[in-house]
């Protein structure tokens, strides 16, 4: 009885001891590896006006049911990072003079391939259906990116 006393313990043990090797792996590896956390992006200043010259002509939405207008939303983006963020998705709320939703089915309006650390310039290009009526109200506009390259 004493020797499987013993022969339980010894299993025990060995448990035990490939239970912290795995723990210790598991922390070695997230400590070695970076982060992929996003960054989040203030935008302030957001300003819209029509496209010009050639940018947008011919603009449709729908699958080319519904005729559109083009815009370029323009503002100021705070990246608190001290990286460059890239791909950094660009979203928020754009109403009518109405105050009906112009987008409903997308709070991401588009993408900015680079955001330099700290405060720089964003425009991103939209198209909005040719009957909501001006002027529009941009709200509750943010970015989120990753200081890393992305792989797409």
């Amino acid at each position: 009885m004493a020797i499987a006393k013993t022969e339980n313990l010894k299993k025990l043990l060995q448990v035990c001891k490939a239970t912290v090797l795995s723990l210790l792996l598991c922390i070695c590896t997230f400590a070695i590896s970076a982060p992929a956390w996003a960054v989040q992006i203030k935008l302030t200043n957001v300003t819209y006006e029509s496209c010009t010259g050639d940018a947008g002509k011919n603009m449709v939405l729908g699958g080319g049911v519904m005729s559109a207008k083009c815009y370029m939303i323009k503002g100021n983006a705070t990246n608190p990072s001290g990286k460059v963020v890239y791909n950094a998705d660009i979203f928020g709320r754009i109403y009518d003079a109405n105050g009906n939703d112009a987008m409903p089915e997308r709070a991401r309006l588009g993408a900015v391939e680079e955001i330099p650390a700290g405060n720089s310039d964003f425009q991103i290009m939209v198209a909005i259906p040719a009957e909501q009526p001006e002027p529009l109200e941009l709200k509750q506009f943010k970015a989120s990116g990753f200081a890393g390259k992305v792989r797409r």
